[in-house]
């Protein structure tokens, strides 16, 4: 649920930089679960109340995550090296959706690539160090 809430709170519209596998993954995860259990929660309410409320509650939630969703997607692309733009092989029937998901599940570029530097390095011991002197 923390990668979920860092692509919702912190990365909503946040199309450059890199995202990690783990990021990636653990957000669809997230998201395939609350799809799973809106479908079953309006799918009850549906047969209790006999209102077509399925197709509103999940359009709904679609709409306010698809930013972020575009927004994770092509900074996973970023962190494997390719620009944003390779989303649009999801477009190629088939073959355009294997190749996609063999890309996202590549392991990103080790280091400073083209986009930013390398969401799994830390650079805190780093930061901490600047300005003091050797001794």
């Amino acid at each position: 649920m923390y990668w979920y809430l860092q692509v919702m709170k912190y990365n909503y519209a946040n199309f450059s930089g890199r995202a990690r596998r783990k990021e990636y993954w653990m957000f669809v995860l997230v998201q395939l679960i609350i799809f799973i259990l809106a479908i079953l929660y309006t799918s009850l309410l549906d047969d209790l109340f006999g209102t077509p409320i399925v197709g509103s509650i999940l359009g709904l939630y679609f709409l306010a995550t698809l930013i972020p969703w575009l927004a994770l997607n092509v900074r996973r692309l970023h962190d494997v090296g390719k620009s944003g733009g390779y989303i649009f092989i999801n477009l190629i029937p088939v073959i355009g959706r294997i190749w996609y998901i063999v890309l996202v599940a590549t392991e990103g570029e080790f280091g400073v690539n083209n986009y930013g530097p390398d969401p799994k390095l830390d650079y805190s011991e780093d930061i901490d160090e600047i300005g003091r002197l050797e001794e």
